[in-house]
């Protein structure tokens, strides 16, 4: 795990400076709570820790097995 330090209005960059995957901004900072700014593709998931979590207890989970159309049940 990467751990940085950034104030406020100051950027990471995420992937190849030239062509980024993302950035993510420190927007704002008051006491304890820290406001993010994140730039990304639409086509790429960014989720907070407890809904990512929620989204892979809610997944189906398989019932039946994938057999080849040539085999009868």
């Amino acid at each position: 795990m990467l751990v940085i330090t950034r104030r406020e209005g100051e950027e990471v960059v995420i992937g190849d400076p030239a062509n980024p995957i993302g950035i993510v901004r420190v927007a704002s900072v008051k006491g304890d709570r820290v406001r993010l700014a994140m730039d990304f593709p639409r086509e790429v998931e960014v989720h907070r820790r407890e809904v990512a979590e929620q989204i892979l207890a809610e997944k189906p989970s398989i019932v039946g097995k994938i057999r080849p159309a040539n085999q009868k049940s």
